[in-house]
């Protein structure tokens, strides 16, 4: 008796024991000692960074790279064009890109907690789950994709322009339905460290789009409808290479085939992701607001143009942040899981820093080169001297936007989100689109004017975030943290 008491004991210990090991190879409750002093420690923490920022910015950065190409293909047909497909893209699909990507983390963190516990078999219920969730929401932002034209009549834009965006947007609508099982999966796989397949299949669509965008645009001249298919194959195109290779056996543990309790625990699934959804939503949207304001403000196709191409190298370079953010919230998680307080605030530092000397790199790229930057979308000169004069706020945007990500990072690793989700609401809402209207529209600025008080948003966003951070009260955010992994773990052993 006494014998059999000992086994749930035994049991808890190997699995802190596992745990420990997992998180903290170093034998030392997770506080790196290293030889090399401070820097060896930050050098120790940045490889421990990239290695998950690494293939979220790749996979990120190659799938964003299919817009841009289609786009500058897009610019070498009409201006028209080009401002239709940039109006769809770094608007409309921008909605529906944020919303989607920001709820399915709900699905990394139960995904996680799962694996964590050793119930593998819950991963793919989870899966499932997601897809069904992320299915209803896609359902209910059709109607944007659908009438596309009347609304961006009532937002200000030319009818010539909103016709031809509608036309671009109907066809974009595979697209946005691709997004529900390209984010479900890529947290799937995240989940088990089976990122490999999440780089290579990004990397498969991104040669693959660049040839068929060649031979259909330009040599076979499809016309704008054409480009916007090549864009929705190619997004298809890398759902099936990660979904061939979940049911062909490259997650035998996790994937047990479909299940009907896929379709039970939606309302709690849906709440957990919903907090998320509203922060990257609100997060993507707020620069892309930009074309739609300029355009309302009666700037004419080259401003709208030029707007387009700035916005669209900014969420380009955004995908680097947006690794940096994820890194940021794993590392955050674990050293809190630990109950290592020093490591969490070290890893946090880290990020910072990394993030800034990212934006101060992309800052000065912008500023050097912005006609050649500019180029690769439009041979239009008037179109490039517009993108040069806009080059120094599109630099000072991309560095001061390299900031929020770290924050948001440790709201997700800490479990803020809605409180982080707020604070992007009163920042970018209430503070910055209303001071970039009265400089553009009521003293006259026009469209440089409403960037410049856009960018007043970024500040304040950066300077609340900033206090919530050194107010964070981190030996409780541990306690809470420990206090969920006690009771998934007992929920496990029960």
């Amino acid at each position: 008796m006494g014998k059999k008491s000992q086994i749930p004991k035994m049991k808890e210990e190997q699995h802190q024991q596992q745990q420990s090991l997992l998180l903290h190879p170093n034998p030392n409750n997770g506080d790196v000692h290293i030889d090399g002093g401070i820097t060896g420690e930050i050098w120790e923490e940045l490889k421990k960074i990239w290695k998950i920022a690494g293939p979220s910015v790749f996979c990120r950065f190659a799938m964003f790279s299919l817009t841009i190409i289609t786009q500058s293909f897009a610019g070498h047909l009409s201006d028209l064009d080009l401002a239709a497909f940039s109006i769809s893209t770094t608007f409309l699909i921008a909605v529906s890109f944020g919303f989607l990507l920001g709820m399915a983390t709900a699905l990394e963190t139960l995904c996680g907690q799962a694996y964590g516990a050793r119930q593998h078999h819950m991963l793919g219920i989870y899966l499932q789950r997601s897809c069904v969730v992320l299915s209803f929401c896609a359902i209910l932002l059709l109607p944007m994709f659908i009438f596309a034209t009347p609304l961006l009549k009532i937002l200000g834009q030319s009818a010539e322009v909103a016709e031809r965006t509608g036309l671009v947007a109907r066809y974009l609508i595979p697209m946005h339905l691709s997004f529900i099982f390209q984010f479900s999966l890529q947290r799937f796989l995240q989940s088990q460290l089976k990122t490999a397949i999440i780089a290579w299949s990004a990397a498969v669509a991104l040669a693959v789009h660049a040839i068929i965008s060649w031979l259909f645009i330009y040599k076979l001249g499809v016309g704008i409808v054409g480009a916007a298919l090549t864009l929705d194959f190619s997004w298809w195109l890398s759902v099936f290479i990660m979904y061939g290779y979940v049911i062909y056996g490259g997650c035998p543990k996790t994937w047990k085939g479909f299940s009907l309790q896929a379709f039970t625990e939606l309302w709690d699934f849906f709440k957990l992701s919903l907090a998320s959804g509203v922060m990257v939503l609100l997060e993507n949207v707020y620069y892309r607001l930009l074309v739609i304001a300029s355009g309302d403000a009666g700037s004419s196709h080259v401003a709208v143009d030029a707007l387009s191409i700035c916005v669209t190298l900014y969420g380009w370079e955004s995908m680097v942040p947006l690794g940096i953010l994820a890194a940021t919230g794993v590392r955050v998680a674990i050293e809190l899981g630990a109950g290592n307080v020093s490591g969490a605030k070290f890893a946090a530092k880290v990020c910072m820093m990394t993030s800034l000397v990212i934006g101060l790199i992309f800052f000065a790229l912008v500023t050097a080169i912005p006609d050649r930057l500019a180029m690769i979308f439009t041979p239009n000169s008037s179109v490039v001297s517009v993108v040069r004069d806009l080059a120094f706020l599109l630099g000072s945007t991309i560095f001061l936007n390299s900031i929020p990500p770290v924050f948001l990072g440790i709201a997700v690793g800490s479990g803020w989100q809605a409180l982080a989700a707020y604070i992007n609401i009163g920042s970018y809402y209430l503070v910055g689109f209303p001071l970039g209207i009265f400089i553009g529209r009521v003293l006259n600025f026009g469209y440089m004017g409403i960037w410049a008080g856009m960018l007043g948003g970024s500040v304040t966003q950066i300077f609340l975030l900033a206090i919530i951070a050194v107010k964070l009260e981190w030996g409780k955010e541990v306690q809470k943290t420990r206090g969920k992994h006690f009771l998934v773990n007992k929920a496990v052993d029960d």
